[in-house]
């Protein structure tokens, strides 16, 4: 039998009625599912339906992935990149994951470690200068390896490393190439490079990305997934490898990448 765990965006938890009216379109056809609050109520569970945007999704992610917990995400965000219906297909949901009518689509993740922490993104890691109070940098400077071997040395605002999910981010709005969720690589975008020749890189995600402070000057910010995570305010060095799990993300049959490029992301010419 089908365990399905809940998770609501953070703004409508508290909305008892919304909360109700999705349980009872659940409960007629799965009989095992929980409200999932806390990552470790994801223990045991087959199925997380996220009810949120791209940021809820995110949240969950990693955590998802360690455990073998697929994903279905239903838009109540903004963009919604990575969920796969809108909040009127709800039932068309509730019925894929019952009849297992569906795709999965795994996604890989960044595996990142700065000094004795280790963080995982599903979209991206964004190291930048700090731009407020004492801390303030004007730019930052990094080396950048690939499996020891220099690509560049960066004089910029900040350098973004995003998975194949990722690249239609913040790495794409920062000027770097789309990547289809199947292939295999990486891509490494500097923001706001003092440069003629820094450009974005495209590199194996079976290579090691290492990069490191060359200066001091003022505290470095490290973003995870869009979230906060880090500072640096010394040289040091910070590793990017692959993980070792992936996200799974429950999908239509039909889905189709190109499509949904065009359609959420509003670039189809009129």
């Amino acid at each position: 039998m089908i365990k399905v765990g809940l998770f609501f965006k953070k703004s409508y938890c508290g909305n008892r009625d919304y909360v109700d009216s999705v349980i009872a379109a659940l409960k007629t056809r799965v009989s095992d599912y929980k409200i999932v609050r806390e990552k470790k109520d994801l223990e045991g569970l087959d199925v997380l339906m996220v009810f949120g945007g791209d940021g809820t999704i995110l949240n969950m992610a990693s955590a998802c992935a360690a455990r073998g917990v697929k994903i279905i995400g239903i838009n109540y965000g903004h963009i919604g990149f990575l969920a796969e219906f809108e909040p009127e297909k709800l039932d068309t949901a509730i019925d894929m994951i019952c009849t297992g009518k569906y795709a999965l689509q795994e996604r890989s993740m960044l595996k990142i470690n700065c000094g004795n922490k280790e963080y995982f993104a599903l979209n991206d890691l964004v190291i930048q200068r700090c731009t407020s109070g004492n801390e303030f940098s004007n730019t930052i400077n990094l080396c950048a390896a690939i499996d020891g071997s220099v690509v560049d040395n960066y004089t910029a605002d900040g350098l973004i490393v995003s998975t194949p999910t990722g690249s239609t981010a913040y790495s794409l709005a920062a000027g770097g190439s789309i990547l289809t969720p199947d292939i295999d690589a990486f891509i490494m975008t500097p923001i706001c490079a003092h440069s003629l020749h820094s450009r974005p890189v495209v590199y194996s995600d079976k290579s090691t990305l290492t990069l490191t402070r060359t200066d001091k000057r003022g505290y470095i910010n490290i973003v995870v997934d869009g979230t906060a995570v880090d500072s640096l305010c010394e040289m040091g060095e910070i590793t990017v490898t692959k993980a070792g799990f992936k996200v799974g993300f429950i999908t239509s049959l039909e889905n189709n990448f190109f499509n949904k490029l065009l359609i959420k992301l509003n670039i189809w010419s009129k």
